[in-house]
């Protein structure tokens, strides 16, 4: 099965997992959790829909005044999820519209970079021209133009092994490495902590981080949560809606529970 249509289905069988759990209360939280600071932050995300991990979250940094914007590598144009559309650029523009929509209901700004196909970062990496040479170039030339204090990516474990997630999070996070001091930029991962994760997320691949590695928390409030919703509904080439109606629910009860936490990358 390609890389591209199991991309597609996991946050569908994530929101029906966590179905049973749409009830469950905010808790307290661990005293190691921080909140980070406002500023600017760049999101730094493989496909439209990826933001909807973190959604609530980018919602209450905007909401407190953070200028956040999520750049995305790929429109995405090789993932039909549940539509009509064949793989190509019709697809990818009606997702990068559903992107824009996403952006809009979370308070953020929408980027592209150009010309990197879905599900195409990890093939010849270190050919010259390839789509990851494509990627660090563009995104140097973002990250310089927007100086950002944080920069938020997939982890290594790219949330459940997905290949351009891995590689967003490679690019990313070897060219932050390279920049001294002061002039690096926070780098985040955004993790699950919430242990045990649902045998069918454990099957997927979906990745637990131990909360002691996860000490940043972006808490966020009922305001952002109805965001997050409204991000999910945009979604429409990829998920049906019920699905589409259950995602924010489904991850404020079993995984967020009132906080998205993020490990540090650097």
């Amino acid at each position: 099965m390609r890389a591209q249509i199991i991309a597609v289905r996991a946050l569908p069988a994530l929101a029906t997992v966590f179905a049973g759990a749409v009830t469950a209360q905010t808790a307290d939280f661990a005293d190691t959790a921080t909140q980070e600071a406002e500023g600017t932050i760049l999101v730094v995300l493989a496909h439209p829909d990826d933001e909807l991990v973190i959604a609530p979250a980018i919602a209450a940094a905007a909401r407190k005044g953070a200028r956040v914007s999520v750049l995305y590598a790929t429109s995405g144009d090789a993932g039909p999820g549940v539509s009509d559309f064949e793989p190509g650029e019709a697809l990818g523009r009606a997702r990068r519209a559903e992107a824009e929509c996403a952006g809009k209901a979370l308070g953020a700004r929408i980027r592209f970079l150009d010309d990197i196909a879905d599900g195409t970062l990890t093939d010849r990496p270190r050919a010259h021209g390839s789509p990851a040479e494509r990627f660090a170039d563009q995104f140097s030339a973002v990250l310089h133009a927007a100086r950002p204090d944080t920069v938020i990516t997939w982890g290594p474990d790219g949330g459940y092994g997905h290949g351009d997630h891995r590689m967003v999070s490679a690019l990313v996070t070897q060219h932050l490495q390279s920049l001294s001091a002061d002039t690096r930029p926070a780098l985040l991962y955004p993790t699950l902590v919430n242990a045990p994760l649902p045998p069918q997320l454990a099957a997927q691949g979906w990745s637990l981080t131990s909360p002691d590695l996860a000490p940043v928390s972006h808490r966020y409030e009922d305001t952002d949560l109805t965001a997050a919703g409204k991000a999910a509904q945009c979604h429409a080439t990829q998920f049906d809606e019920a699905t589409r109606a259950m995602i924010a629910p489904g991850f404020h009860g079993a995984a967020w529970k009132g906080e998205v936490r993020f490990r540090k990358g650097l």
